[in-house]
Parts: structure tokens; C-alpha cells; sequence
């Protein structure tokens, strides 16, 4: 037992036979595509707030009381990998979502924030803006601070800022979005 524990990737592979024996057993024959896409959607969207709230929760304000000798240790293994997750679990969630939107016929009216969806529609936007937070200013500038692209020591420093500004941005807009996005299903616009 031990052996199949120790292995991350054989974890994940029962975990996903185990749901799809799920699937099958309880749903076989009225299994959809809106409940695939929303079992993804939620996955991806655990994974990427997730690390958002490890992030904002405990790396960010653990890192000044560690000692300098031992930073490397977060900065060169533990960082890296979860920002790999981080932005991944972000783009697959955005992608599901509007996948699972568009199999229920209502993208255009949630981007358009029209009345009968404007509730998914505002939580679909502050999806969007936190994804573009991910992909456009977070990991570009750990990029820098991690030294996986050359700075000098003031250009690292003001990107360690900048990131976790906009960090700090998503953890205020998940608050809202993740409102809107579970009350939707609940109560409706």
C-alpha cells in the first residue's frame, strides 16, 4: 500500500479511475457533458485557489522569518512546482468553466452580463481577471524573483512586489467570484 501512496502520479490515476467508477456505477446512462465539464471545473478550480490561498496564507507571510540559508529550499524546488499547478489549475479552470457555460447555452449572455445570468456572468469576469492576473503579471515577475529569468537584485525585489500585489488581487476577487459562482448553481441570478 505504501508503494502506490508514494507515487503522486499513481495517486492521481486511481483517484480518476475511482471517480469515473463513480460516473459509471451511478450514472452510466444519464452521465452528460455538463457534469464531466463541472467535476473538471471544480478539480481545476480547488487546485488553482487552492494555491492561491497557499500562496497569500502561508508562503508569502512565512518567507521573512526563514532563514536566508534555507529560502532556497522554497525558492528552487517548493515554489516553482506549485506555480507550474498554480497557473495550470488556473487556465484549465477558465477553460472548463466556459466550456461548461457554453454546454448550457449561456456564454455570450454571461459575458454580456445579461439579467437572467448576470450573478455566473460577474463570477465568470473575476475569473477572467484573476487568470489574466496568473498568466500576464504573477508569472513573469516570479519568473524574476526565482531566477529563472535574469534580474538584478532591485528588478527581483520590485517583481516579488508586483506578484504578490496582484496575488493579494486575486485573493480579494476569489472572495466574490467563488459567491458568485457557487450561488448561481443554488439560487440563480
Amino acid at each position: 500500500m505504501g508503494k502506490i501512496f508514494e507515487n503522486l502520479h499513481l495517486v492521481l490515476l486511481i483517484g480518476v479511475a475511482a471517480a469515473i467508477g463513480l460516473m459509471m456505477g451511478f450514472h452510466a446512462e444519464t452521465l452528460s457533458a455538463e457534469a464531466v465539464l463541472r467535476w473538471l471545473h471544480v478539480f481545476f478550480g480547488i487546485t488553482w485557489i487552492g494555491l492561491l490561498y497557499y500562496f497569500n496564507f502561508v508562503q508569502i507571510p512565512t518567507m521573512p522569518a526563514i532563514p536566508a540559508e534555507l529560502k532556497p529550499g522554497v525558492s528552487k524546488y517548493i515554489a516553482p512546482k506549485a506555480l507550474f499547478f498554480f497557473r495550470w489549475g488556473a487556465a484549465f479552470t477558465v477553460l472548463t468553466g466556459a466550456l461548461l457555460a457554453y454546454v448550457n447555452g449561456y456564454i455570450v449572455e454571461a459575458l454580456t452580463l445579461q439579467p437572467q445570468v448576470r450573478l455566473i456572468g460577474i463570477g465568470m469576469w473575476l475569473a477572467l481577471i484573476m487568470a489574466v492576473n496568473v498568466w500576464a503579471i504573477i508569472w513573469p515577475n516570479q519568473q524574476k524573483v526565482l531566477g529563472l529569468v535574469e534580474a538584478d537584485d532591485a528588478a527581483k525585489a520590485k517583481a516579488g512586489r508586483v506578484a504578490m500585489l496582484a496575488s493579494r488581487t486575486n485573493t480579494l476577487l476569489s472572495i466574490p467570484m467563488l459567491y458568485a459562482m457557487t450561488t448561481y448553481q443554488t439560487l440563480g441570478s
